[in-house]
């Protein structure tokens, strides 16, 4: 009887430790985190257009054949310099023709004069006289003009472009003949999107222009920042983007119009509260995240999302900052599971994730 009371006690015994082994089995240890608040910035990259700040299309203004070419493709000139010459003969004859002309009103203006003195002539003879004059120099001022257009010198101080005419060429009014680009200073364009503009309005002081970098098209950092100082007026209705233009120092002349590449702009995150992006999942577009409470109990509760930075969320509402929030094994749970938490500073989670932060 004492043996099979033993024998039964063993077993019993067995069964309540394979119990509590079970119990202990199904309990998983996950990691959980607080969210972190601190100041950090937020980094979007946009593609850029590279422009001069002044870049123009040089044309001729006269008629003729080109006389002269000082200047050579890529070459940098000076404001003034002469870079074409259209050959001018016909314009200096022009010049002389009415240069005689006006001599001519003058000797007539005189006589009249001195018979409108002695009144042989009315004084309308006079003044009829004197708009002949004054007919005259303007022909002589206006040939003298046409004539000074042939020769083309540089309005501002700039890098020649490609020519489209060669010496000797018959060129007519308006034809292209070269461009010339002042790269010094440099400005850029880029499109933002009407949500990513708001948030820049809503981060942005409007008195602070924000600090941009441009990596050009080999990859590399250029080596000066540049500032948003000009936003467009109105959205393009077709793209619902707005240009943003910023500008850049350009003295070692690196950058050229016509270039690509990106801008990368830093808006301000002041005071976000932060949880790394693993911590979250989605439930028809809406995304989550597991809460634990003081008894150890899992719960899920929506959140909304500010912003998004490489590997975090900076979270807008549903979470305070001294809420647990389950960072792994999120397959693993479910809303009202029972779980051995195990606390790991947020300092310590975002450090491992290598996010740079102010």
């Amino acid at each position: 009887m004492s043996r099979f009371l033993l024998l039964a006690l063993c077993l019993l015994s067995a069964i309540g430790c394979r119990h509590e082994h079970k119990k202990h089995e199904e309990t998983p240890k996950l990691l959980v985190t607080t969210p972190l608040r601190k100041t950090t910035e937020l980094v979007r990259e946009y593609v850029g257009q590279v422009r001069a700040i002044q870049h123009i299309e040089v044309r001729a203004l006269e008629r003729g054949y080109l006389q002269g070419i000082f200047v050579d493709e890529g070459q940098t000139v000076k404001s003034g310099q002469r870079m074409f010459q259209i050959m001018p003969l016909i314009y200096q004859a022009e010049v002389q023709k009415a240069q005689a002309e006006a001599e001519l009103r003058e000797l007539e203006y005189n006589n009249t004069k001195l018979l409108a003195d002695k009144n042989v002539v009315s004084p309308n003879e006079l003044a009829l006289s004197q708009a002949h004059v004054n007919k005259a120099r303007a022909e002589l001022v206006l040939a003298t003009t046409h004539k000074g257009l042939t020769e083309i010198r540089a309005p501002f101080e700039g890098i020649m472009g490609r020519f489209h005419v060669r010496l000797g060429s018959l060129v007519d009014e308006g034809d292209l003949l070269t461009t010339l680009s002042d790269n010094r200073t440099i400005w850029v364009y880029f499109n933002v999107s009407e949500a990513e503009y708001l948030a820049y309005k809503a981060k942005t002081p409007g008195d602070e222009a924000p600090v941009v970098r441009l990596v050009m098209a080999s990859g590399e950092l250029f080596e000066h920042p540049g500032k948003v100082e000009t936003i467009e007026a109105d959205f393009n209705s077709e793209t619902g983007n707005i240009a943003f233009r910023a500008t850049f120092p350009n003295p070692s002349g690196l950058l050229r119009h016509g270039e690509t590449g990106k801008v990368v702009m830093s808006v301000p995150l002041r005071d976000a509260l932060l949880i790394p992006q693993k911590a979250t999942f989605e439930v028809l577009d809406k995304k989550f995240v597991f809460v634990v409470d003081e008894q150890n109990v899992v719960h899920s509760r929506p959140i909304t999302v500010a912003a998004e930075l490489p590997q975090l969320y900076a979270v807008a509402s549903g979470l305070e900052e001294n809420d647990r929030v389950l960072i792994d094994g999120l397959r693993k749970v479910r809303d009202g599971s029972l779980i051995h938490a195990e606390f790991k500073a947020p300092a310590e989670v975002h450090a491992q994730l290598e996010v740079p932060a102010e």
